[in-house]
């Protein structure tokens, strides 16, 4: 069985994450996202609310797990018997930065591979920074992250 590992913050899970677990599954017999927690972020969402929110938006698709994790990523991937980290890539600032932690991650273990995935040209511009800021200033999300996201963020930009 083939396992891969889609890790990130996600804050908020966003309809280009949600691509790139679409187009992942097709790739692996299994897909966990994982919610990284990581102590230098400060989060719009609690790891409990996006861990839920990623639970309901990817519901529909067979053999997605969504978990937590904390510590080195390779670590969880030896742990989970992946057979790869899969990333999305938007531009090609994105691979500067992805470049170097796949070939770090490859250093610390080999026994799996980084694989990049190209989302849908329409979310070559979404990030979840983006999707946070225009949300904060009234803007319309709502074709930018699944439902369940959209809601939460309303509800979390009232309080």
């Amino acid at each position: 069985m083939t396992v891969a590992i889609y890790p990130g913050t996600f804050d908020p899970f966003t309809n280009g994450h949600l691509d790139i677990v679409q187009r992942a599954i097709k790739l692996f017999d299994r897909v966990i996202v994982t919610v990284a927690r990581n102590s230098s972020k400060h989060p719009m969402f609690s790891e409990k609310e996006r861990l839920s929110l990623i639970r309901e938006s990817v519901k529909g698709i067979k053999d997605v797990e969504v978990e937590p994790f904390d510590g080195l990523l390779v670590d969880y991937a030896r742990e989970r018997k992946a057979t790869a980290i899969v990333r999305g890539l938007r531009a090609i600032s994105d691979f500067e930065y992805e470049l170097q932690m796949a070939l770090m991650n490859r250093k610390l273990n080999n026994s799996f591979e980084t694989v990049f995935l190209m989302p849908n040209e329409k979310y070559t511009y979404l990030n979840s920074n983006i999707v946070r800021e225009i949300a904060r200033l009234g803007g319309d999300v709502s074709e930018f992250v699944p439902e369940a996201v959209y809601k939460a963020l309303l509800d979390k930009l009232k309080k």
